[in-house]
């Protein structure tokens, strides 16, 4: 008794269960969360620190090292990063995949606790720590703005009101505010009326923080009552700050207002956001790694009108970016893509079988798996992302070729005269084994895909599962549904009606097809050795054409979103920064395929960098000509002429495999190194040299060794005899210029700061140290000139660490129509030709480095899965000789899937490899179902290998036909789109569909070759 004759023996079980499967899978579909792409978590920690009026050297030897030193010690670090500028440090600290990323938080905060010791005790803000999903991409970008409210208010709304209302909403992450800073209240000094007045700046200090006092105060009762006492020892407004009492001699006084102007501001003044061409705060909202994006972005929205309701009259909170349009859209033109590729798989069916009801009983199996698929998948906590609804339309092809094994077979045995009932129970026993053999084989392809490390196993995991649940659902369906729907559906034929001229038609064709097949097959059974020959030239040209076509990682999305850096010269003022960026900004605006733009400068807020470095969010018209990187690529060069910036545009894309976040470009080379001098030496050398390759653009380095410096070159013997410590220096420069957080305001929930600097005007020029006065024991002023002199030199604006070695990163991004791997070839040649000397390592970062390591994982991933076909196909059929039988059809695929690439100039990518290792399942399907005649030939009816395996190829022909067209029309439709994932899928199509036309027109001749040869060298 087969696996099916229960089922067709009780119809009515059977059809509960399925309507249990298709309930479930409904069920299952509604509460599936939407997404992007697949939720992979890297295990990510970022430490910031901080110390005001702290050069990039400084923060790198007294902040950034203790903390690496200390963080080195953890197990499980992939990879540590460390970028030092002007008054903060920022480490990134990835660990193995595997890591829980609270653990390693507790582990980082344990390890920052270590080396709190070692840090400057005048720290402005602790080392803190927060965890991170580099592969995350921000799925909203607010903008608060306001022609009225001050910048200062208009963050504190953003930051206090706007920020915790949005983080509440389920599903967010995180919530950023850049683009301005907190309230503060700003006092600048006039060093001259100081210096005439005997007053030190940390006289000045003291005298704030002592009249800013907030100090518990205690209480008192008496017998009946009790009160806490309180003071007004808080300033809030900047008049009370001005009738500040500094000094008194006699009865004169000196007031703070006399020395010093007081305003209400911001604390970082060097720190500006723009929508459009309005000054605006910035809100990035990030998702959760589990979250249901779409619901997400819904819940936000449904929130902004309450928010928007409550800010004052004249602040506009807008919209810059939203992922729900984009997102919605791509899964509308994957549904569509399904429904396509579900009809033009029931046409194939229909043609070839001629019978609705026979054309039915398969259709009925693709509902039926892809529900039950949705019911795995919510069990697994899966998501409709790029990958698994890419899955799924691939699936169509497949789930549908059981059923289709099934439903032919009993078929033919109705049209040769058999009852129905028998034919059913026969057919589905004969074909039983064949289509178990098919799936198990099948599925046994994404075995190496469910062991594949790294983030790209993570990545491609849940379309490796997806897919697989598709297939075994549909042998339950195909042994179970489908023979017991044969029984009561199909009848036995009747020649009442002639067949219409359609119909005639078909057969005519399929008459002729199969005839011209049978004399083709026979020359190719007496030319044996010339067919044989030709399967060994397919796989001879298989290498030729996987060495030379050009091969990328994963194909860009057309998001129609750009992020663009700009860099200026490394001593650019925040001034002429600004009006570079002005003049950006409004180059783009002017640009006809440009929609809106937002953008910020400076600060330590989303996208901050310093002065010199400015972040930009491009949105582009969705009638716009182009893609996006080729809009990219043409706005970059738009503003190349801009004086003194580079502007670098790249594609935002869902998809970026860490790298260093500071990268202007898209793709990373890492130069290391434990010599800093040979670092210098050679990095711009390094980027001069990429720079010369035609094939790459927008190369940038995160090098700022040339900054602009002041060096106050101290006597400190003089310094001494007048009574000055190099701490009383120190203190003074930091007081002047290191714009300090001298002392706290509290008010309400609130935190705000006072900060203490000179006057602007004091600061335009180096000729300001000559003007600042220290006072000494005496209580002389005394000028800096008299113990020192300043000297012009260079610094770093930046000092960055990988894994504890100096770090220089040039990125780059590849001119229109280029491959990534002519890129990475072009530029180890370059670096070849340089000699880099051997204390210099070079290696590629982020998706250049997982591109290498792809390319390498190829022949391998390939060569696992055969293997593992194989495996299977051998324990099946208790052979080692006919799993080779099998195995010899897939040559076919792959040079077919190739030519297609090759062909449609597209790049051999991962998803072109996902679609090579779909097809080792799919072509061997056909030789499943001849080897597997052919040998029930032998075995049954004793008929010689020659015989049964031209009678299997003849017999088999028309099922071997029908699941082929069905494949290639299922994967058809993956080869078109307009949405911004069109071109993550077509690659998958172009292969599959490539290399079944390929394999089609040769495994129908050189698999019973094969079969022969190999069954003589068996009977040997």
């Amino acid at each position: 008794m087969s696996l099916s004759s229960p089922f067709i023996q009780r119809p009515i079980a059977t059809s509960l269960l399925t309507l249990a499967i298709i309930l479930g899978g409904l069920l299952s579909y509604v509460r599936l969360p939407v997404a992007p792409l697949p939720a992979v978590s890297f295990p990510t920690i970022l430490v910031t620190a901080s110390l005001s009026g702290a050069n990039p050297e400084t923060m790198a030897s007294t902040v950034a090292t203790p903390l690496e030193r200390s963080l080195g010690q953890i197990a499980g670090i992939t990879q540590m990063t460390s970028s030092s500028s002007e008054g903060s440090t920022s480490v990134i600290i990835q660990f193995e995949l595997e890591k829980d990323v609270n653990e390693a938080a507790r582990e980082v905060q344990a390890a920052i606790n270590r080396a709190e010791a070692l840090l400057p005790t005048a720290m402005t803000s602790s080392p803190r720590l927060r965890k991170l999903n580099p592969a995350d991409s921000p799925i909203m970008l607010l903008s608060l703005t306001s022609a009225e409210i001050d910048k200062g208010t208009l963050y504190n709304l953003a930051d206090q009101d706007i920020a915790p209302r949005i983080a509440q909403v389920d599903g967010v992450s995180r919530v950023s505010v850049g683009g301005s800073s907190s309230p503060a209240m700003r006092i600048t000094l006039n060093p001259r009326k100081l210096e005439n007045a005997g007053i030190s700046l940390d006289r000045v200090r003291e005298a704030i923080n002592a009249a800013n006092s907030n100090q518990p105060t205690g209480f008192t009762e008496d017998d009946r009552y009790r009160w806490s006492i309180h003071t007004d020892s808080q300033m809030f407004d900047p008049q009370g700050y001005r009738d500040l009492i500094i000094a008194r001699d006699g009865d004169h006084t000196l007031r703070l207002g006399d020395v010093a102007d007081v305003e209400k501001s911001v604390e970082d003044i060097y720190n500006v956001g723009f929508y459009n061409r309005q000054p605006a705060v910035v809100i990035v909202v990030s998702p959760a790694t589990d979250a249901n994006v779409i619901e997400t972005i819904d819940r936000i929205k449904a929130r902004l009108p309450g928010i928007r309701a409550a800010l004052p009259a004249s602040a506009d909170l807008h919209t810059v970016l939203d992922r729900s349009p984009g997102i919605r859209a791509s899964l509308q033109e994957t549904q569509i893509t399904l429904i396509l590729a579900v009809f033009l798989v029931v046409m194939v069916v229909f043609v070839f079988l001629r019978n609705p009801r026979a054309t039915l009983i398969p259709t009925a199996v693709i509902p039926v798996s892809l529900l039950g698929t949705f019911m795995v998948m919510y069990l697994l906590g899966y998501s409709l992302n790029t990958l698994s609804l890419m899955a799924l339309i691939i699936a169509i092809g497949f789930v549908v070729d059981d059923a289709i094994v099934v439903v032919e077979n009993i078929a033919r045995h109705i049209e040769a005269g058999m009852k129905v009932r028998e034919a059913a129970l026969l057919g589905a026993r004969e074909v039983g084994f064949t289509v178990l053999s098919m799936s198990v084989s099948l599925v046994a392809v994404f075995v190496p895909l469910l062991f594949l490390g790294g983030f790209i196993g993570r990545l491609f995991h849940q379309f490796a599962v997806t897919l697989a649940t598709a297939v075994m659902v549909s042998l339950l369906v195909s042994l179970t549904l489908t023979p017991m729907l044969c029984s009561r559906w199909l009848k036995l034929p009747t020649h009442a009606r002639p067949p219409g001229r359609f119909q005639h038609l078909i057969e005519r064709s399929g008459q002729r097809i199969l005839a011209g097949y049978e004399r083709s097959l026979n020359v190719a059974l007496r030319h044996r050795r010339m067919t044989l020959l030709s399967l060994v030239a397919v796989i001879v040209l298989n290498g030729f054409l996987y060495v030379h076509i050009d091969k990328g990682f994963v194909p860009d999305q057309d998001t129609g979103r750009l992020i663009g850096a700009m860099r200026g010269d490394q001593s650019i003022s925040f001034d002429a920064m600004s009006a570079k960026l002005n003049m950006a900004r409004d180059r783009l605006l002017a640009d006809d395929a440009v929609s809106s733009v937002l953008g910020f400068l400076g600060g330590s807020g989303p996208g901050g960098g310093g002065v010199n470095s400015a972040t930009l969010f491009v949105t582009l018209k969705e009638d716009r000509t182009g893609d996006t990187n080729a809009n990219g690529n043409r706005l970059s060069a738009l503003m190349g002429d801009i004086p003194g910036v580079q502007v670098f545009m790249r594609g935002l894309q869902d998809l970026r495999m860490g790298g260093r976040s500071s990268s202007n470009s898209q793709y990373e080379l890492t130069l290391k190194s434990d010599d800093l001098s040979l670092l210098r030496e050679w990095s711009p050398r390094v980027e001069q040299a990429m720079r010369g390759i035609p094939e790459i653009t927008g190369v940038d380095s995160d090098s700022r060794n040339g900054g602009q410096a002041i060096k106050l070159v101290v006597d400190r013997d003089r310094a001494a005899r007048l009574g000055l410590s190099m701490r009383d220096i120190d203190t003074l420069l930091g007081n002047a210029f290191a714009q300090g957080q001298i002392s706290s305001v509290y008010q309400g929930t609130n935190q705000y700061y006072v900060v203490l600097e000179v006057a602007q005007k004091w600061q335009r020029s180096a000729r300001a140290l000559e003007m600042m006065h220290i006072i000494n024991d005496d209580g002389s002023p005394v000028p800096l000139s008299a113990f020192s002199h300043y000297e012009r030199s260079t610094s770093p604006v930046s000092v960055n660490h990988q894994g504890q070695f100096a770090a220089t990163t040039v990125s780059f991004n590849l001119s229109d129509g280029v491959s990534l791997s002519e890129a990475t070839s072009l530029i180890s040649d370059r670096l070849d030709r340089l000699h880099l000397p051997t204390d210099l390592q070079a290696d590629f970062e982020g998706s250049a480095a997982s591109f290498q390591s792809g390319v390498e994982a190829m022949p391998w991933l390939i060569l696992a899965a055969l293997v593992t076909v194989y495996l299977v196909l051998g324990i099946l059929y208790e052979s080692y000789i006919h799993p080779l039988t099998i195995l010899s059809t897939l040559p076919s695929g792959g040079i077919g899937a190739l030519l297609a690439l090759m062909l449609l100039d597209k790049p051999f990518t991962l998803i072109a490899l996902i679609g090579i290792i779909l097809l080792i399942g799919v072509v061997k399907k056909n030789a499943i179902m001849l080897v597997d005649f052919a040998l029930n030939a032998e075995r049954e009816r004793g008929l010689s290998s020659q015989d049964a395996v031209r009678e299997a190829a003849l017999v088999r022909f028309r099922p071997i036909m029908m699941t082929t067209l069905a494949a290639i029309l299922g994967a058809l439709p993956l080869m078109f789109g307009t949405d911004e994932n069109a071109a993550l899928r077509a690659p998958l199509g172009i292969s599959i569909v490539g290399g079944l036309i390929v394999s089609q027109l040769l495994t129908l001749y050189t698999t019973p070759v094969v079969y022969l040869y190999l069954d003589r060298l068996r009977r040997r």
